[in-house]
């Protein structure tokens, strides 16, 4: 039998990365895709294959763009013949006072996180429904999009927020093949988060309950469950995993 297959979005580097390791080291062949410095997103192929010797396909194709998605849907099915998992992982933030913010920023922010999630669920997720008796969708949303607020990300919070409606949609438009979640983050130890000030991390980690942000290894694990059979039931759910926050 072929292995089961996963297409990861934003997998270069941080929680993408982490979730890519996690699907192989449960014999999963990977799809890798990110948009910038395809040279990261190789050495992240060769590491996996090495590791958990499963097959793997890098695509440095930026998403946000439809004929980019439609390319990514034929070069997988080209290579694997079939598709069972799709995380929705891509995303990028600029932290800045609201008032040095442009349009072009905001916009920016929206397209890449916000329309790569939907043409990736629309796309891989017909395909899936057609051709599939069970497939997974699971979108990487943020606690940003539901009760942690910042005007220095207005549109990074946007558009997990917006992500947060689409997983309901997509849910019921997939109904009853496809179960279509989301899972909302707080905090993570990843490099997105690395540069942040010492004073900003100190103030939020003594919100959380637990007095931590997650390792990224934590928030893989859950998005791992929600794909795997052993999850037959959860569906259009929101679940936040924030440490208490």
């Amino acid at each position: 039998m072929s292995r089961k297959v996963v297409i990861v979005t934003g997998s270069r580097r941080g929680l993408g990365k982490e979730i890519a390791h996690k699907f192989a080291s449960k014999g999963y062949d990977i799809v890798l895709n990110d948009k910038e410095d395809f040279e990261s997103l190789v050495k992240v192929e060769n590491n996996i294959k090495n590791k958990y010797q499963v097959e793997v396909l890098s695509l440095l194709l930026d998403i946000s763009k439809e004929e980019n998605v439609k390319r990514l849907l034929t070069e997988v099915i080209n290579k694997f013949g079939h598709i069972d998992v799709l995380i929705n992982n891509a995303a990028i933030v600029y932290d800045m006072e609201l008032s040095e913010r442009t349009g072009q920023i905001f916009n920016e922010t929206i397209v890449n996180n916000l329309s790569s999630t939907y043409l990736m669920s629309k796309y891989i997720g017909e395909y899936m429904f057609k051709n599939n008796d069970f497939g997974k969708i699971v979108n990487i949303s943020s606690t940003n999009g539901i009760n942690a607020f910042f005007p220095t990300s207005i549109d990074y919070d946007a558009s997990k927020a917006g992500i947060i409606s689409m997983t309901h949609n997509f849910a019921l438009e997939y109904a009853p093949k496809i179960l279509v979640n989301s899972v909302a983050p707080g905090w993570i130890n990843t490099e997105m988060n690395a540069d942040l000030p010492e004073d900003l991390k100190k103030e939020e980690t003594n919100k959380i309950y637990l007095k931590r942000f997650a390792e990224p290894a934590e928030i893989a694990n859950f998005v791992y469950y929600l794909s795997s059979e052993e999850n037959t039931y959860i569906n259009g759910e929101i679940i936040k995993i924030d440490g208490g926050y």
